[in-house]
């Protein structure tokens, strides 16, 4: 199974949709996240819950609850703590005393993802970060973007990014799960939007269709370039030398090891 901080390309499946759940498992993705919320409608939320499992795969399964405070929440904090999961996803997290909150509603100790979705949330990511409970960070970008009332752009969202980036780090916790992407016609935008959040630190993304996971996981490995850059740090002894006309030292050392490892994760 991979482990919880080494998810790169998490897939979205609708909770009421079991048939899909095989489906997803089978696609290049290294977990699956069963949906309570979004995929499923109002009137399909008693159904969902009753449909949960997580013996469809060896891979981790994740489920996104509802938000608390909606009608749904306790319901769907009763149905999950019969199983196993790999991790809950809780939308709209903005109280850093968010593992207190699931105790209270119910719910088995399971490593927890918090979704950073408004500005509230936002404002409290190193405190929600540092909660012993959690295990990652993740961005709702899309939802995000509707609380704030701003454009769906990587320039606008770089700030709200970064700070999750250093939220995560400050926390000790591997680097945030971004958020998905829309597009569905030409997934190479995923790829893009990976590639991206990859530069700024995030470690995952999210997806909602198997097509983008081969995406994805492209975007967050590192290039033959890259690779072939870090071998040759590391191939050039110690101290401060020079390489390609640059001063290699032991902070450029690090980058070069964390490429290697990288690539190895992959």
């Amino acid at each position: 199974m991979v482990a919880l901080d080494l998810i790169r390309a998490p897939l979205f499946v609708p909770a009421n949709r079991p048939e899909r759940f095989a489906k997803a498992a089978a696609s290049q993705t290294d977990a699956v996240i069963l949906d309570l919320e979004d995929a499923v409608g109002p009137e399909q939320k008693d159904k969902a819950r009753s449909q949960l499992r997580c013996d469809f795969t060896q891979k981790p399964v994740l489920v996104r609850v509802n938000a608390c405070g909606t009608p749904w929440h306790e319901d769907d904090m009763a149905a999950i703590s019969t199983f196993p999961f790999a991790g809950i996803i809780l939308p709209k997290a903005e109280d850093p005393m968010v593992g207190a909150t699931l105790s209270r509603a119910g719910a088995r100790k399971m490593p927890l993802f918090p979704l950073i979705e408004t500005a509230r949330g936002l404002a409290q990511a190193r405190n929600i970060a540092a909660h012993a409970g959690v295990q990652r960070l993740v961005f709702g970008s899309i939802d995000f973007c509707a609380d704030l009332g701003c454009e769906h752009r990587r320039k606008i969202l770089l700030p709200a990014r970064s700070e999750l980036v250093l939220a995560s780090r400050l926390a000790g916790r591997a680097g945030p799960i971004d958020g998905v992407t829309a597009r569905l016609d030409d997934c190479s935008e995923a790829r893009a939007d990976a590639e991206h959040a990859c530069a700024l630190g995030m470690t995952g993304k999210l997806c909602i269709h198997p097509r983008q996971v081969p995406e994805v996981l492209l975007g967050f490995a590192p290039s033959a370039w890259a690779v072939d850059w870090a071998r040759r740090v590391l191939d050039s002894g110690d101290g401060a030398v020079a390489l390609d006309g640059a001063m290699i030292d032991e902070p450029v050392r690090l980058r070069a090891r964390q490429i290697i490892a990288a690539m190895s994760k992959g």
